[in-house]
């Protein structure tokens, strides 16, 4: 079996686009792959159609460790988040191949079902003014759909400070969504990586009262002397590894007790083949993950493959039933949460289990969508403020 046409299809939103990869080999056989690419789509798309020509058409999708490889050692320069999300889309799409060629579920390839039943947190819910008794009642409505856990970022367009009133502002917004939720719901706090450790560290101690599950990115990335001082200061687990988009860059985190929760994206670290590696690693130092995810219906139904199979895999984050709830359309066979219990349940069907209604995309086309965290009112999540580009990749 051999790769013969790789083919990529945008979908707009106002606040994100989605590349779909699509995979054919000379048997007939379609395998998809999924990416949000933040801000640099035509990047991402320029980087696929280059790598593929160069590795990717002509070869056999069983060899993914071949192709993480030739993508990093060939390449010689260093993994970063363009290559990186382009080796994902066809190490998932090779994947989903695999598992249709195989009959199986791609769980099945994994290494088999551990679990029954993968818990989801929501995100992309609070899509109002900051007002605590406005955003309490939309956490309601989370709970409300069967969600037991659910994740906001309250501070604004903050960056680096943050003021004595927009700390009261966070607190008061926080203190709200937990008294509506109750007590039994994880509430995680997402911080966008946007303080300096000092900011961080006091703010993490103004909201330990309302009982997070974790801080998420208390500080940019590259900043682990400042996630050192903020882990000093905290009881809080800490979760943190979106924008980190190779497997060894863990290494410092792991060996200094610096993470409780790896949150790297299926997407952005290389597909399956390297999430699979991190958890692996992560598990030897007894840690969870819990992967970043804030795709469409083809890399949710990816990243439940990998929590069926993954026995340190903590719960999945789901954009899909609150910000462009229409992306479930794009796929026949989308996966969905469980109001019973706020679960995914394991795919049944070969390969990722999921089709690509190339009509439904066609429906909605480029957005050329510029999420910008640092401009007030992003959480609305409604593309107000947004740097249109036209005549490009269009």
């Amino acid at each position: 079996m051999k790769i013969t046409a790789v083919d990529t299809i945008v979908v707009g939103t106002p606040w994100r686009e989605l590349t779909f990869v699509e995979l054919t080999t000379d048997d007939g056989l379609r395998g998809l792959g999924e990416a949000r690419m933040l801000n640099k789509t035509d990047t991402l798309l320029a980087c696929i159609e280059e790598m593929s020509r160069r590795y990717v058409l002509g070869s056999d999708p069983f060899d993914v460790q071949r192709l993480a490889w030739r993508f990093s050692w060939e390449e010689y320069g260093r993994a970063g988040e363009v290559t990186q999300t382009a080796l994902a889309t066809i190490d998932m799409a090779c994947h989903d191949l695999m598992g249709k060629h195989l009959g199986v579920p791609v769980y099945r390839l994994l290494g088999g079902r551990f679990r029954e039943r993968t818990p989801a947190y929501a995100n992309g819910w609070y899509q109002g003014e900051r007002d605590p008794g406005t955003i309490a009642e939309m956490a309601a409505g989370v709970v409300a759909k069967g969600y037991r856990g659910l994740k906001i970022d309250p501070f604004g367009a903050a960056t680096a400070e943050l003021s004595a009133p927009q700390l009261r502002r966070a607190c008061d917004i926080l203190a709200a969504v937990r008294a509506a939720v109750g007590p039994d719901v994880e509430l995680m706090v997402e911080m966008h990586g946007r303080f300096t450790a000092a900011t961080a560290a006091k703010v993490a101690r103004a909201i330990e009262e309302y009982d997070p599950a974790w801080i998420e990115e208390p500080v940019p990335p590259h900043d682990v002397p400042g996630l050192r001082q903020v882990r000093a200061a905290t009881s809080i687990p800490i979760a943190t590894g979106e924008r980190v988009h190779a497997v060894p860059e863990f290494r410092e985190l792991f060996e200094q007790g610096l993470v409780d929760i790896v949150q790297a994206d299926l997407t952005h670290i290389g597909g399956f083949t390297g999430l699979r590696k991190l958890a692996a690693w992560a598990e030897a130092y007894n840690v969870l993950i819990a992967p970043h995810n804030v795709c469409g219906p083809v890399g949710t139904a990816a990243n439940v493959h990998l929590a069926v199979a993954s026995p340190n895999h903590k719960i999945l984050e789901h954009f899909n039933d609150f910000a462009d709830p229409w992306v479930k359309d794009l796929v026949h066979g989308a996966p969905q949460v469980d109001a019973a219990d706020g679960c995914f349940a394991p795919p049944t069907q070969p390969g990722l289990g999921v089709t690509l209604d190339r009509q439904a995309c066609a429906r909605h086309p480029r957005t050329n969508a510029h999420f910008n965290l640092v401009r007030d009112g992003w959480e609305r999540r409604d593309g107000a403020g947004a740097t249109a580009v036209t005549g490009v990749g269009a």
